[in-house]
């Protein structure tokens, strides 16, 4: 192998691995890249097993003047690139030793390589893949509505991951960690799909919200047994100089979480009666103020209801200090009090556009659903705290 790279390019193709490969790995290829120099192409390759980033660009004639395929230690060959000066011109060539020799201005590198032929792969489409055709952006808004309420940790390993429901024309995402829910969906063109329950893990998950644009452009979402993958393009032009976009082919593969997704129809309530309409930011502002004296374990707020009024109240048993806020909202209903972890209600309120927010509730103990008026392509549940 043997090619002339520009440093930018080459940056930007080595920087869409960084979240995917660990620096130090139990299996030690899984720690470096698959670089595969084809005639006037480049492909860099970085997988945990999990989640795996393929980058691929056009490279101008004469820049390859051997192909050939070698992985390299990932992070030591990003930090080298960063290093280097921002317009460099970087020469790699691998010798019959296992090494790569990197070049660049006065720099001489040498990298230990280990075998292309080692570097796992999660697999090409099969030809019984289905496939959900959806804009670029619409995915991304599905995933920012909906990512914040995947849990964590869990033993219920289904919960930490993203359902991706198909059907009805609609494509769903779904997320919770048992405390709260969020719902959003768009319509999608599907091939020969009538229902279909995906959950995509949490990792895969974020990476998918990293590389997607808010772009009108189309995509297709693979849907395999146990893999999910997407292709997309990146273009990036760099402002500090006249140089065209460069044009990067991108693929995501997941795989996919087995078990079975909660069935979360039945969390989302529907009989709740008393609805009470809140200013957006009014309601962030005064959460912000009162939760420095709430209890820090708890994260709690109590909330109380009443016709026109909402009082705010910070919950910290252990300590005198209290904070109060009491805002104007639209209610007509019953007095009613309810506590909320003020992480959950600010994640919620943070994903919210409009200008008002409305609960619907039903009593002290029974779940909250959160949304805006008039808009149903998403929903949110919030449980309340028993104290």
């Amino acid at each position: 192998m043997r090619l002339t790279i520009a440093r930018p390019l080459f940056l930007k193709l080595l920087n869409q691995m960084a979240n995917v490969i660990e620096r130090k790995h139990a299996v030690p290829i899984l720690s470096n890249v698959l670089l595969e120099v084809l005639p006037e192409q480049i492909r860099v390759t970085g997988t945990d097993l999990g989640v795996e980033i393929v980058a691929q660009a056009q490279l101008p004639a004469g820049a390859v003047e051997e192909p050939g395929r070698i992985t390299l230690p990932a992070r030591n060959l990003i930090d080298i690139v960063k290093s280097l000066p921002a317009q460099a011109t970087i020469k790699l060539y691998d010798d019959a030793k296992g090494l790569c020799h990197l070049h660049a201005g006065s720099a001489r590198i040498k990298l230990e390589t280990l075998p292309a032929d080692d570097f796992p792969s999660l697999g090409e489409q099969r030809e019984h893949s289905k496939q959900v055709a959806v804009s670029q952006g619409s995915l991304k808004r599905l995933i920012d509505k909906t990512a914040f309420a995947m849990a964590v940790q869990d033993v219920r390993f289904y919960l930490t991951g993203m359902l991706f429901e198909i059907g009805d024309h609609q494509l769903r995402t779904v997320t919770t960690d048992g405390h709260r829910l969020a719902k959003a969906e768009t319509s999608a063109e599907l091939a020969g799909i009538d229902n279909l329950q995906a959950i995509v893990p949490r990792k895969g998950v974020l990476e998918l919200q990293r590389l997607l644009s808010p772009v009108d452009e189309p995509l297709t979402v693979v849907l395999e047994r146990d893999l999910l993958s997407v292709k997309l393009i990146l273009a990036e032009e760099d402002a500090k100089t006249d140089e065209p976009a460069s044009i990067i082919n991108l693929q995501l593969v997941t795989k996919l979480i087995e078990g079975k997704f909660p069935d979360y129809r039945r969390v989302i309530p529907v009989n709740g009666t008393k609805v009470v309409k809140i200013e957006r930011l009014v309601l962030q502002q005064a959460l912000r103020r009162v939760v420095i004296l709430s209890n820090e374990k708890q994260r709690g707020v109590l909330l109380k209801f009443s016709p026109n009024v909402l009082n705010i109240q910070s919950l910290n048993q252990n300590h005198a200090s209290e904070a109060i806020e009491t805002i104007a909202i639209d209610y007509q209903g019953e007095a009613l009090d309810m506590s909320f972890n003020h992480t959950y209600l600010n994640d919620i309120l943070n994903t919210l556009e409009g200008e008002i927010m409305q609960l619907t509730l039903s009593d002290a103990n029974a779940p909250a659903l959160v949304q805006e008026p008039e808009v149903s392509d998403y929903v949110y549940v919030v449980m309340p705290m028993r104290l």
